[in-house]
């Protein structure tokens, strides 16, 4: 088993380094960050906007095969990623926004993962009973909610909360405040700005994994090793729970891991309601603002996040499935 991970890691390294440095030079040529000395009062020259990017190693005016290598063995030797068109470290950027979007989508992730299953496992034990006609209703409902209106609704409710409580219970905006002290204190302050944008992806999330865990129980629950399950004495509750679902387990298990990357940088919509500084917001602003090393920068992160999604997806199978131990 060691040695297949080691493999598979050493593969993926290979791959994460082609695609990050294929990217880079896909943004050096498609990104312009001239751009963003663009329409300053008084102008600037362009041997004036060159003097400015050739130091942070950004400068069209420079070799490409130069920047690359600059850019290249600042990373090996320092671990540097470089700096934006406006001098920002990239390293200090995506180290700040990780966590910022670790803390708002992983809790919402795991919460989607425990509700979603545990409602298709309770609807597929209950087929076409009013509660799994009741649930899929819902669950069609939310996801068919875009996530604006989901969020304008739950900011709705958390106003409408604090106005009755008289008090601030719950945050809109940001991920923390900044004059909060002590340990207790930042606790409390956290989960009141977690709640609302966590509940918000909540409702759009779970679902799919409602109807995925649901879907394949359904397959499994007249499948011939539950049926002889049963007729060995086992109850429908102890078959399920023992064999149908550590079996229809498998693919949610995999879809899961495989979710990692967009966990990180797909919550785009709702870091922009509830003004959450992470990885997504960052994306889209180095897009904007041509930055061709925060742009790397990301995309190496959601590629290093897909291989890390590949090595759990196989480690998983092996735990659910143990035909595969064997083999």
């Amino acid at each position: 088993m060691f040695r297949y991970l080691l493999r598979k890691l050493l593969s993926w390294t290979v791959i994460v380094f082609l695609a990050t440095n294929l990217t880079f030079f896909l943004a050096s040529f498609f990104l312009d960050p001239r751009s963003n000395y663009a329409g300053r009062r008084p102008p600037l020259s362009a041997e004036e906007i060159d003097s400015l990017l050739t130091p942070l190693n950004l400068s069209p005016g420079t070799p490409i095969l130069e920047r690359w290598w600059t850019w290249l063995t600042g990373i090996l030797t320092r671990w540097d990623w470089g700096l934006s068109p406006l001098g920002d470290s990239v390293n200090e950027q995506i180290s700040f926004r990780i966590w910022v979007s670790a803390q708002l989508t992983l809790l919402a992730t795991l919460l989607s993962i425990v509700i979603g299953v545990a409602i298709g496992v309770y609807t597929a034990s209950r087929q076409y009973k009013r509660a799994d006609r009741a649930w899929q209703a819902v669950s069609i409902i939310t996801m068919n909610t875009h996530v604006v209106v989901a969020s304008i609704a739950v900011v709705w409710l958390g106003l409408k909360i604090n106005e009755w409580t008289g008090t601030r219970v719950f945050y809109v905006t940001g991920s923390a405040s900044p004059d909060t002290e002590g340990f207790f204190n930042r606790i409390v302050d956290s989960a009141q700005h977690l709640i609302l944008p966590t509940v918000s992806l909540l409702i759009i999330s779970y679902a799919g994994y409602h109807f995925l865990q649901r879907t394949l129980l359904l397959d499994n629950l007249n499948a011939d090793y539950v049926r002889t399950a049963r007729a060995k004495g086992l109850t429908k509750a102890q078959a399920v729970r023992k064999h149908a679902l550590r079996t229809s387990l498998i693919p949610v298990a995999t879809s899961v891991a495989f979710s990692v990357p967009g966990i990180f940088t797909g919550a785009v919509m709702t870091e922009q309601i509830f003004a959450w500084q992470g990885m997504g917001q960052y994306f889209l602003q180095t897009i904007s603002r041509n930055d061709v090393h925060g742009t790397v920068a990301v995309a190496a992160f959601g590629a290093a996040m897909t291989a890390v999604s590949a090595i759990l997806a196989d480690l998983f199978v092996v735990a659910l499935d143990p035909r595969v131990r064997v083999s």
